[in-house]
């Protein structure tokens, strides 16, 4: 059992719904969904029910981080650690508006990361607006990840942004196209040939630094000896 609850991710304070997802679906696997209802079902007796829920419990508390375990150390019950989990989590206050709205702000990729991982941290971060009832309009949110982007994907944005001149930009379709336009970068092997293209512009600067502080150096020598002859 212990095996299986470790395929759950731990929960460490952030992307709560795709954890509550996951759990959710992990108790309905293994029948221990209905401690998180709060109800007790006719057919067990106290001490069943009680045996029951503090499996879930357990599972539960196996897949939360330290730091977040602490601060629901207090609670007994399934359904008491998931509630004090969505009140912490998943209700709109002021603090946690402010967290995701400053999330979505600051979201960029680096240079050479994972187009897939972070289209998908995209929409983790777009889905918890909508659960704190912060909506952009759907262009907004397709200039927000484009602009998301490394300076690697400066031409796909400005052909996208000249495709879409006369039309508003709709997320989705571009979503898909940096999905396809990464899918035909792999295949062409284009990532590796603007890897060793930055770096040999890399080493060419380094080159014509170095021969910069050569030359200068040799300037100071030469006015050093004129001054003392």
């Amino acid at each position: 059992m212990a095996e299986e609850i470790l395929r759950v991710k731990e929960f460490n304070g952030t992307n709560f719904q795709y954890w509550k997802m996951q759990m959710e679906d992990y108790f309905y696997q293994k029948d221990l969904h209905f401690p998180l209802e709060g109800k007790k079902l006719a057919n067990f007796n106290d001490d069943e029910w009680g045996l029951l829920d503090r499996k879930a419990l357990r599972a539960m508390r196996l897949c939360l981080s330290s730091s977040v375990a602490f601060n629901i150390s207090k609670e007994t019950s399934k359904k008491g650690v998931m509630d004090a989990l969505k009140n912490m989590y998943e209700k709109p206050s002021t603090s946690n508006k402010v967290h995701l709205i400053k999330k979505l702000f600051n979201l960029k990729m680096n240079e050479g990361g994972n187009i897939q991982d972070h289209v998908n941290n995209f929409n983790s971060v777009k889905s918890q607006l909508d659960l704190v009832k912060i909506y952009f309009d759907d262009e907004i949110k397709a200039l927000f990840l484009l602009c998301s982007l490394p300076e690697s994907w400066n031409t796909f944005v400005m052909v996208v942004r000249n495709i879409s001149s006369n039309s508003k930009i709709v997320l989705d379709e571009v979503i898909s196209t940096i999905l396809s336009e990464d899918i035909r970068r792999k295949s062409s092997g284009e990532y590796s040939t603007s890897s060793s293209t930055l770096t040999t512009e890399t080493r060419g600067i380094s080159r014509e630094r170095g021969r910069g502080i050569s030359r200068g150096r040799s300037r100071c020598r030469s006015k050093s000896q004129s001054s003392r002859g």
